[in-house]
């Protein structure tokens, strides 16, 4: 299950709203709903959470790029609301460099095999032990992103690391927003 919502700071405090998703497929489609819900070009919040997985929290200031913040990477991979805020930026991945390799490698056949052969298991041709070794691509366990995004506004860094479940509440609360995203829960 999941809760999206949006916080928009304003001179009389935080407005939210309920947001869906429906539409969003991308980071730049999600910093745009933000923005058309920034009063004057306050900070705008965008919260995601899938319940007693993972949460994840977009800043928007203006026309700065978001700063995302995401509480456990590997499991916001696997939903495909995780996979927005999970940008090869945020990963550290060279920009388009995955889907490149898969559409050479699907344009070209590699599969390691030559036309007519069969393919040889995983480690026929393996003569290190590379088992230790990193996956490049793999996503890592755990926070991911901008540790500091929420602490001008009342949660320090820290405090964010620990937060587990109910941490779209306890944010809330920290930023003195607690009643209005009630309202929309």
């Amino acid at each position: 299950m999941y809760f999206a919502a949006l916080l928009a700071r304003t001179e009389d405090g935080w407005e939210a709203s309920d947001t869906e998703l429906d539409d969003v497929e991308t980071l730049s489609d999600l910093t745009d709903l933000a923005r058309d819900a920034s009063v004057d070009e306050d900070t705008v919040l965008v919260f995601i959470e899938q319940e007693d997985a993972w949460f994840g929290v977009v800043r928007v200031d203006g026309e700065e790029d978001p700063r995302i913040y995401v509480s456990n990477a590997s499991a916001a991979a696997r939903s495909s609301y995780g996979e927005i805020l999970l940008t090869d930026e945020l990963l550290g991945r060279e920009p388009g460099a995955e889907d490149s390799i898969a559409a050479l490698e699907e344009l070209v056949g590699l599969d390691g095999t030559e036309d007519g052969e069969p393919e040889a298991p995983d480690n026929a041709n393996d003569n290190t032990d590379d088992d230790d070794a990193p996956d490049p691509d793999a996503v890592p366990a755990g926070p991911l992103g901008d540790t500091g995004v929420l602490s001008d506004l009342g949660l320090p860094e820290a405090e964010l690391l620990i937060l587990r479940t109910d941490a779209l509440a306890e944010i809330a609360d920290a930023l003195g927003a607690a009643e209005v995203l009630e309202t929309v829960r």
